[in-house]
Order: C-alpha cells, then sequence, then structure tokens
C-alpha cells in the first residue's frame, strides 16, 4: 500500500519542520506531499529544507489562499497522478496527533474510509469547554440525521482514504470548504457505497500559529447540511399522481 500523507499548509512555520519529522519517525514508509497555499512566512522553503535532511517530501506550491478543500483536492489529484493507494488527511498544527497514524493505516486496510473520530468511546477533546464541546457534538449530530451518516464525527479532518473511496465520492467536484468539506466528503463516501471506519483520536488546539478555520465556515457547513438534507428528503419523497 502506497501511502501520501497530504498535509495542507498556510503560515505554519512555527509548526511544519516539527510535523514532518514527527510524521516521517512515525510512518518512515510514508510519502509527505505539502500542499502550501503561497505562505509569505517561508513554510514552503522550511518543508524543502526538511526535505533535504529526511526525503520522501514533496512541495507542491501554490499561487494564493484557495481554502482547506482546494488544497486536499490539488494533493488527492497529483498522489492519483503519481500511483499512491491510500491517502492521508492532517493538520499540521499538531491538533491531529501523528503517532495515531499507525492506528488509522491499520484500518485503512480494510476500509475505504478511516476517521479519526473524536465522538466515538476513547475519543476526547481534553482543552475544549463543555459549551464548545456541546456545539461541535450538536453540529455533527445534525448533519449524520439530515444526511444519513451514519457517522459520529462528520467535521473530523484527520482520516484516511483510497484510491477506490476517492472515485466513489468523485472529490474534484466537491466545492465546500472548512467543515463543510469534510462532511461533503463523507456524505458521498456514503452514498457512493464506501466502507467508513471510525477510531478513536485525542484532538487538540493548536498551540503555535493562528487558526484558519472561522464563524463563517461554520455558517457554511450548517447551510449546506441543510440544502442537502431537504434535497436527499425531497428525492426520497413518494411520487404523486394528479
Amino acid at each position: 500500500m502506497r501511502v501520501l500523507v497530504v498535509l495542507p499548509t498556510y503560515n505554519e512555520i512555527e509548526n511544519v519542520a516539527k510535523m514532518l519529522e514527527a510524521i516521517r519517525s512515525i510512518v518512515p514508509t510514508a510519502d509527505i506531499l505539502v500542499v502550501d497555499d503561497g505562505s509569505p512566512d517561508g513554510t514552503a522553503d522550511a518543508a524543502e529544507k526538511v526535505n533535504e535532511e529526511l526525503g520522501q517530501i514533496t512541495v507542491l506550491r501554490r499561487q494564493g489562499k484557495s481554502g482547506l478543500g482546494s488544497a486536499y483536492r490539488a494533493g488527492f489529484r497529483w498522489g492519483l497522478d503519481h500511483g499512491y493507494d491510500s491517502f492521508v488527511e492532517i493538520d499540521c498544527d499538531f491538533s491531529h496527533d501523528p503517532r495515531s497514524l499507525p492506528e488509522l493505516l491499520d484500518h485503512a486496510q480494510n476500509y475505504d474510509v478511516v476517521i479519526g473520530s473524536r465522538y466515538v468511546a476513547g475519543g476526547a477533546i481534553p482543552t475544549w469547554s463543555t459549551s464548545r464541546l456541546l456545539l461541535s457534538k450538536g453540529g455533527n449530530r445534525y448533519a449524520s440525521m439530515m444526511l444519513g451518516l451514519q457517522v459520529a464525527d462528520a467535521t473530523a479532518g484527520y482520516r484516511v482514504y483510497s484510491e477506490s473511496a476517492l472515485e466513489k465520492i468523485d472529490f474534484e467536484t466537491v466545492t465546500a470548504d472548512g467543515y463543510g468539506f469534510q462532511i461533503e466528503m463523507t456524505y458521498r463516501a456514503r452514498l457512493g457505497g464506501a466502507t467508513i471506519k471510525e477510531t478513536p483520536i485525542s484532538f487538540t488546539d493548536r498551540t503555535e500559529g493562528e487558526s484558519k478555520m472561522s464563524s463563517a465556515i461554520i455558517v457554511e457547513a450548517l447551510l449546506l447540511v441543510t440544502k442537502w438534507g431537504f434535497r436527499r428528503a425531497f428525492s426520497r419523497a413518494p411520487k404523486t399522481g394528479r
């Protein structure tokens, strides 16, 4: 199984070298693709310097900040064109612990999509307040109910996709960003008949750099879920004659 870790970056100079070194030490056989959206802080240059030392790291430089979903679509396309079988999504800010990668990849041998889940038994977010946790859990339950996902953590960004899953999802036509991107990918995977496995992870907020998420991205995700949910309901509604 040829594994490509897709690592989107924008102004991650504090984290990128440490993350690349961690991934290389934990899954030394995996290759890494850094998809950098023109970071003005020199993130791409730092990643290329790490490659000179460790190898198996490619930097895909893009001209401007185009969003998380766009970065993953570009990374998946590059990986498919270069013959990879499995594709890892992971954040560069260490909110996703790279030590969980071996377990996710182990499950990926038997499932099309593996989600590092905060909301199955054993998952945790130790640094979040109760109100933030309830908001996130509520949003995930709403998405699962509206879309029939049968997934506890549809907004999770720590994942592994198989080549066949990306084909079933038709990922290049996915247009949402941020949380909406993760939900749309999950929804399309479910519609396409992909097998999905959730495995528990511990999620920690970033300690270096600035968060890329915003209230606008959260609102976008909720609006998209509602739109997709109504479309799903009406498409399943029985047709009535005159």
